[in-house]
């Protein structure tokens, strides 16, 4: 089964339905990620920036066996205007050709971030970036297993995510061989604030979960916190802990 299913502003975007959650539901997976104060900097795509040497490499896990299993891993910090994250991946092509925003990223290499900062709703938001730059950001109230994906609005200025993408040993190039990518965003509160429980305060939680797809012949992907079929059981999301 996909693991997404998207209707955004009237549209459906690819996947099959997943299945309705049964009431008693497992408890969270105990993932937890402690995210570290920094000041804000300027990203360069690559994490060359110093204050990424505060936090440590968590690793995602390839969910199931593959002829390629990449190394993948995340880090995570947080300033007083958002929520900085940067991934990095072994890869030896760059299986990406879409170049329109909000299209389905997930149907090529992308990595993903999903941020649930208020348990009270099921409403969470999830951010998808291809090695080409090109992103997908959408506010999804997932309900009962319907999943609704609503784009943001007057996205831009300091409502837009900051991000870029570099990769090792290749250009930035659809189809070009590689050693490996990374991806740096910087994600606003001011576009998490409908979230609730936004901006995060020392001590404060958030649920989340990182997610990588690769396309290297047959599609493979690796989670943080372990999911079944679909990316969006958030009740199985693992914990970021604001330090």
């Amino acid at each position: 089964m996909a693991p997404h299913l998207l209707l955004v502003a009237g549209l459906g975007l690819g996947g099959l339905t997943p299945p309705a959650r049964p009431a008693d539901d497992p408890k969270p997976a105990a993932r937890e990620l402690k995210v570290r104060a920094t000041d804000d900097f300027t990203i360069t795509g690559d994490g060359s920036a110093a204050a990424w040497k505060k936090a440590e490499w968590e690793p995602l896990h390839l969910r199931a066996d593959a002829a390629r299993p990449y190394r993948t891993r995340v880090k995570a910090l947080y300033s007083k205007a958002g929520l900085y994250v940067l991934f990095d991946a072994e890869d030896k092509k760059l299986s990406a050709t879409k170049t329109a925003d909000y299209d389905n990223l997930w149907e090529e290499d992308v990595f993903e971030v999903f941020l649930w900062p208020d348990e009270r709703h099921p409403v969470y938001f999830e951010y998808e970036l291809s090695p080409l730059g090109v992103e997908l950001p959408i506010l999804v109230p997932n309900l009962d297993g319907r999943i609704m994906g609503w784009r943001p609005w007057h996205y831009a200025g300091n409502r837009a995510v900051k991000k870029k993408t570099a990769a090792a040993g290749g250009p930035v190039k659809s189809g070009a061989a590689v050693e490996g990518w990374t991806a740096e965003v910087l994600i606003p509160y001011e576009l998490l604030a409908p979230l609730g429980n936004v901006p995060p305060k020392p001590g404060a939680r958030w649920r989340a979960n990182f997610y990588r797809m690769d396309y290297d012949g047959e599609k493979a992907s690796w989670d943080w916190a372990r999911v079944g079929d679909s990316f969006h059981e958030y009740k199985k999301f693992g914990t970021l802990v604001f330090e």
